[in-house]
């Protein structure tokens, strides 16, 4: 759902059975150029064309384990199937250095590119718009925070906060929480406990889309909530490498479909 609301433009499509699904979109969707799979490294019924492996720059792939002794799903030597790495989170001002001792860990093999990459904090933005449309938020420093969220790891965020606002509160819920009306009494009592004046709720935009269904009830309590948008951005010049590689492999892919037609 946030891919769609983020990119209305692009053909979402979800299927417990991809093998089916892939089939239908390609018949409902004749002009279909190319169809992106999330987290499908270990899908093996589907074989992509190019494969991008993503591995945190605080818990390097080659420094996990499979499940339960780590987080990995697979042993790490099949590292070698991805076409391309792209190590995530990491400090935008990451060193030359580093990134050649990083690299230098994972040990690349030649026809596999190594990228790098952070995550940069776009302006809060009201998640319910009313008939009068709120004003941005602007400056957080004086204000105190509610980070009310459901993801894997907030804690990046949370200190990203901590260095914005006067004071942040952590409200956490499991990975992928859908949230029922026993929640929103909880964050409402929480809020309440917050003893400020000037204070805002936050949340992801991933947790964004799963609050929404309760917009009605955010609305008649009068709680503010606030999203917290990112984005990716590449760190130096992989920005450009990483989208020629991706265009590289499009060009090759549609010649070689012009000729077998």
């Amino acid at each position: 759902m946030l891919f769609k609301v983020k990119y209305p433009e692009t053909t979402v499509a979800v299927a417990e059975e991809r093998i089916l699904g892939i089939p239908r979109m390609m018949s409902e969707n004749p002009a279909l150029d190319v169809i992106l799979l999330d987290d499908a490294f270990q899908h093996r019924p589907i074989r992509a064309g190019l494969s991008i492996l993503l591995t945190e720059y605080n818990n390097l792939f080659t420094q996990d384990d499979v499940l339960p002794a780590g987080w990995l799903r697979e042993g790490k030597a099949n590292y070698h199937r991805a076409d391309i790495i792209v190590v995530t989170k990491c400090p935008l001002d990451l060193s030359d250095a580093e990134r050649k001792t990083i690299t230098e860990e994972i040990k690349p093999f030649p026809y596999q590119h190594v990228y790098f990459s952070g995550i940069e904090y776009g302006p809060l933005y009201p998640l319910f718009q009313t008939e009068e449309p709120q004003p941005p938020v602007g400056d957080i420093a004086r204000k105190d925070v509610l980070l009310v969220t459901g993801i894997a790891n907030n804690q990046k965020l949370v200190k990203y906060l901590q260095q914005k606002a006067n004071k942040v509160y952590d409200s956490i819920y499991k990975d992928h929480h859908i949230f029922d009306e026993y929640d929103l009494e909880n964050i409402r009592a929480t809020y309440g406990h917050v003893k400020s004046d000037n204070k805002i709720i936050v949340t992801t935009e991933k947790d964004a889309v799963r609050l929404w269904p309760h917009r009605a009830w955010f609305l008649e309590n009068n709680i503010p909530i606030f999203v917290q948008p990112i984005r990716v951005a590449f760190v130096g010049g992989d920005a450009e490498r990483f989208n020629a590689d991706i265009i590289r492999y499009l060009e090759i892919t549609r010649r070689k479909t012009i000729i077998n037609q």
